[in-house]
């Protein structure tokens, strides 16, 4: 089959190789459509120590496609299914499996290929994390489901509710789906951003009550205080971004008593400086979510298949497999939200 296949950072290469034999419980899954992610961006750029363990690789993580082959004791899914598959599953055993936190497993099961023709789907991932779609639900949009699995985990723990004032800085795909998610809670939404593209978006895909450009106005600090609730500051803070400076600038905006969610990582090593007295006797919660559980997973294909969140808007072009190098190079331009990739 034509795959990507990762060698090193800035080092991938469109190839032919070989289609793994099917070993127990695992099936053969021909790719409709794959999307470009931040995270692949990041590996492309430099490496990544979780993802990819060995070289070469394969390469990309978002996909959905049909079942092309299935081992002999595969039983919830069968050659023909139209499918979604996560690109990890918890083993279910482990400290933090057994406290219901799937997402800190110790042996996180993950997968990568999905800039290829086919994809092989580890035995663990077939049985806990692969879905079937609805007849009416195009590739394209099912893609989006990890992605968009993360979020729906980031706001369920962030516990938004109706009426609050949210902001949201980095209006990425994630940041928009964020702001998006938040909308539907009841929210009023506030983001800021700088890419006049994205920044589009933040108004046509999120419906963001208020849309900040940072190139003409400096203080997000001074706007978010100003569009909230008698302007004491933002109920809840949503960092998108993964840098330092705008951890510490994201703290700043929210109110006494509210929540400031990090769910941009930053580099490894990082730290960053908070002023004490405000986080403690203004009572703000500080938090984190990582990735995404079978459950949010699920829920995500649900809100994308009743059409709450209108995914194909995120869509920045659709490109052949001989061009995943030119995506990657497009998003560290800031060209681009998502692209989809087909086979």
């Amino acid at each position: 089959m034509k795959a990507v296949l990762f060698y090193g950072p800035q080092d991938i290469r469109y190839e032919n190789t070989m289609i793994k034999p099917l070993a127990k419980g695992e099936i053969l899954v021909k790719i409709e459509a794959a999307l470009t992610c931040g995270t692949d961006v990041k590996t492309f750029r430099r490496g990544h120590p979780v993802l990819i363990k060995s070289v070469p690789s394969g390469f990309g993580h978002e996909f959905s496609g049909i079942v092309s082959k299935v081992a002999d004791d595969v039983t919830n899914v069968k050659v023909g299914d139209r499918v979604v598959c996560a690109n990890s599953a918890p083993c279910g055993e482990c400290f933090y499996c057994r406290r219901e936190e799937y997402n800190l497993c110790e042996n996180l099961n993950l997968l990568n290929g999905a800039y290829a023709e086919y994809i092989v789907v580890p035995e663990r991932i077939v049985k806990k994390n692969t879905l079937i779609l609805p007849d009416n639900l195009p590739f394209e949009k099912a893609a989006f489901c990890e992605p968009l699995a993360n979020v729906v985990h980031g706001v369920e723990r962030t516990d938004i509710k109706a009426g609050q004032t949210v902001g949201v800085i980095g209006i990425g795909p994630i940041g928009l789906m964020f702001a998006r998610l938040a909308k539907l809670k009841g929210a009023r939404v506030i983001v800021a951003g700088r890419n006049p593209v994205k920044l589009k978006l933040a108004e046509e895909f999120a419906y963001a009550d208020e849309v900040v450009d940072l190139k003409k106005y400096q203080n997000p600090e001074k706007i978010f205080r100003e569009f909230s609730d008698e302007k004491k500051g933002l109920d809840v803070a949503i960092e998108c971004v993964g840098m330092p400076e705008i951890w510490e600038l994201i703290f700043s905006c929210v109110r006494p008593g509210g929540t400031v969610h990090f769910f941009g990582g930053c580099k490894s090593g990082s730290t960053v400086s908070f002023d004490t007295t405000k986080m403690h006797y203004g009572d703000i919660k500080l938090m984190s979510v990582f990735h995404h559980t079978p459950k949010y997973f699920r829920q995500a294909l649900d809100l994308i298949a009743l059409g709450h969140v209108e995914v194909e808007k995120l869509i920045t072009d659709t490109l052949p497999l001989a061009k995943v190098e030119y995506a990657m190079e497009q998003h560290i331009a800031g060209n681009a939200i998502k692209f989809l990739i087909k086979p």
